[in-house]
């Protein structure tokens, strides 16, 4: 009998302060409410000191998932597969490259998945504005949304899923590089980061220390992290992110 064991106990999963890289090579699943004949991995949480909840959900052909109506707004991501949604009555076909964002106070379940279904899932609690309307249900497929030159570059295409108005305190971008490309500059804000990289690979710079990442990596980046990202290999990279947007600051 034998055990395969990772090399001496080495991991590229770092979980620090102000930044987290989580590798798929430690994942565990965890047990959530609503959540039936599915696998869920708490990617990122309050629990580490984030502002955001960000899951991996891979279902079996019979599973489902049930959200209740709270303070808290969703976003979903198909990575590969299909499935089935419902927000208050109304229905929508998710597949892989779907997305769809629910507001807060809405109740809103998955079913009848294809087997091997796996979104990636952004929560966040729901800031009002005063004098706007809160967002509507938005439903897509990235295939729908052209990619931008960010800051002019063509070869890093930004696509931004999500509407750029002040009724919505989260945006949720995918971010395309050819290899070679990279980020210009390094980027020191106030949007916090939840962060999957969908394919490719690259090197990602967090704070003082550098990270190789690949397809399947998830990072967290706390406000005011300095980071940057140059795409790496022969094929091109790509990773969704969020970001919280559009509220003010001032005490």
């Amino acid at each position: 009998m034998s055990t395969t064991f990772s090399v001496f106990g080495d991991t590229r999963t770092y979980i620090g302060s102000r930044h987290a890289l989580i590798a798929p090579d430690g994942h565990i699943p965890s047990r959530l409410p609503g959540i039936d004949k599915a696998t869920v991995v708490v990617l990122i949480s309050r629990e580490m000191g984030a502002r955001l909840t960000q899951l991996l959900l891979t279902f079996q052909a019979d599973g489902s998932a049930v959200f209740p109506a709270n303070d808290t707004e969703a976003f979903a991501y198909i990575l590969r597969g299909s499935v089935g949604a419902e927000v208050s009555g109304k229905r929508y076909s998710l597949e892989t490259g779907s997305y769809l964002f629910v507001p807060a106070g809405q109740v809103w379940n998955l079913s009848a998945p294809a087997e091997g279904t796996q979104l990636n899932l952004f929560f966040k609690k729901y800031v009002l504005l005063d004098g706007s309307v809160p967002p509507e249900v938005c439903a897509g497929h990235e295939s729908q949304v052209t990619g931008q030159p960010f800051l002019g570059d063509e070869d890093a295409l930004l696509q931004i899923l999500l509407p750029d108005n002040a009724s919505f305190d989260m945006a949720v971008n995918i971010f395309n590089y050819k290899s070679g490309a990279c980020l210009p500059f390094v980027e020191t804000h106030i949007m916090e980061h939840g962060l999957l990289m969908l394919e490719g690979m690259g090197i990602y710079r967090l704070e003082d220390r550098w990270y190789p990442v690949a397809a399947g990596d998830c990072i967290w980046m706390a406000p005011y992290c300095p980071q940057w990202f140059t795409a790496m290999g022969k094929s091109s990279t790509r990773y969704l992110y969020y970001k919280d947007v559009n509220r003010s600051v001032l005490l």
